[in-house]
């Protein structure tokens, strides 16, 4: 059986994003934020709608304040209680899991898609997602970068400003370009 591109994208393999069904899903997600960010502050139930719509199973204890974009939404896993602030930004290619009642500050970058560091490769229409995951209770301060294949443990914290381009373990304080561990938190 042949995977769609869309299919390869959902594995983590090479995916053609110049496909028609990667075009389709990004049109998809395109119409979806532009009546999430069009809802007025007082109209919930529209912004409501066009978030269950863009990202399938969102908990209704999930936060999302505008503007956010993303390139598709339905790779993107919210846990109960999640709070992304406002100019957020997921390339989530690769899926991104947030688990509950973690805090994303504003202006945060979650980028999953990893191009070929071939150069001849590069110039053909090709790259793959790493998924991204969060644990559970974590703080991403404002502007914090997190790069494709990332994982951080739950309860951990990450600096105003970071770039995290390494796993970072459960009940830590990391901060830095690139980030690193400044200490261990208690319980």
């Amino acid at each position: 059986m042949v995977m769609t591109e869309l299919e390869k994208m959902g594995t983590g393999e090479y995916y053609d994003f110049s496909s028609p069904d990667i075009a389709a899903s990004i049109r998809h997600a395109q119409s979806c934020l532009e009546r999430f960010a069009r809802a007025g502050a007082d109209d919930d139930r529209a912004r409501r709608e066009a978030l269950e719509e863009l990202i399938p199973g969102i908990p209704a204890s999930a936060t999302i304040i505008p503007p956010f974009f993303c390139d598709h939404g339905h790779p993107i896993r919210l846990g109960e209680g999640v709070f992304i602030n406002a100019g957020a930004t997921f390339l989530d290619s690769g899926g991104i899991s947030i688990g509950a009642r973690t805090k994303i500050g504003p202006d945060c970058k979650l980028y999953t898609p990893q191009h070929p560091l071939d150069y001849m490769e590069r110039r053909r229409p090709i790259e793959r997602g790493l998924r991204i995951e969060i644990g559970e209770d974590c703080w991403l301060g404002g502007n914090v970068t997190v790069c494709p294949g990332v994982k951080i443990g739950d309860r951990s914290i990450i600096g105003a400003g970071s770039v995290v381009v390494d796993d970072i373990p459960d009940d830590v304080l990391a901060a830095g370009n690139p980030a690193r561990v400044k200490r261990k938190l208690q319980r």
